[in-house]
């Protein structure tokens, strides 16, 4: 079967990702050491746990030398921010570019032969914030901002890869659940957002798109609807 990296594997929408691919895909599950990492990989066949510090710039060279073929790599692990310009220091925005930007950008950079190799589907999970900026939210949406950016140069300068990014609304996971709480949400509510397993459908149906196809962009927004 082909080979498959999820970042950020462990909860949410990478685990959701991992379970819809798992039937198709044998899996490397991305994320940092945990009994959720190990617990997501014993629950599905063919699943290996790929335990590492993104950030670190020589953990990532040193696990990623193993892999000479990959067939798809999901950029989904991220952290979120949220605060004004002015209450947003340097080290914040060292923090957030460093996760969502950075070590996507360095992760691609070191899986480009193993991509090229198996002429592989590189898959960004992108956000709204990555379309346009809200108050508070100048920080994360930089981040994804440069994300689409390093998406785009991946796809004219690697035209044997397929390259898409995923841009969708509210999803309704933990991560959505403590931005709330940031924003002075009040009671959180999940229903009004996207499911993990919405969200991931879109993805898995990008990846399986047959290779006539190059799916660039997909643009997913909640109808607050379940």
């Amino acid at each position: 079967m082909p080979t498959a990296l999820i970042t950020g594997a462990s909860r949410g929408l990478g685990a959701a990702i991992a379970r819809q691919l798992a039937p198709t895909h044998d899996l490397l599950l991305g994320g940092r050491p945990s009994t959720e990492l190990d617990n997501m990989a014993l629950s599905l066949d063919g699943a290996s746990t790929w335990p590492v510090e993104l950030t670190d710039p020589e953990e990532l060279e040193a696990a990623t030398e193993a892999i000479s073929s990959l067939d798809v790599l999901v950029h989904n692990a991220g952290v979120i921010s949220w605060g004004t310009v002015e209450e947003s220091p340097a080290d914040e925005w060292r923090r957030v570019l460093e996760v969502n930007l950075i070590a996507a950008a360095e992760l691609t950079r070191l899986l480009l032969p193993a991509l090229r190799h198996a002429g592989g589907h590189v898959v960004f999970i992108n956000s709204g914030a990555g379309q346009r900026v809200n108050p508070g939210w100048g920080v994360y949406a930089a981040s994804k901002f440069g994300l689409r950016a390093l998406a785009d140069a991946v796809r004219v300068e690697e035209p044997a890869l397929r390259v898409t990014s995923i841009f969708p609304g509210r999803i309704d996971t933990d991560m959505q659940a403590e931005l709330n709480a940031l924003e002075g949400g009040g009671d959180y509510d999940g229903t009004r957002h996207l499911r993990p397993e919405t969200v991931a459908a879109a993805v898995v149906s990008a990846i399986h798109t047959p290779v006539d196809a190059h799916p660039h962009e997909i643009i997913l927004k909640p109808t607050g609807r379940r």
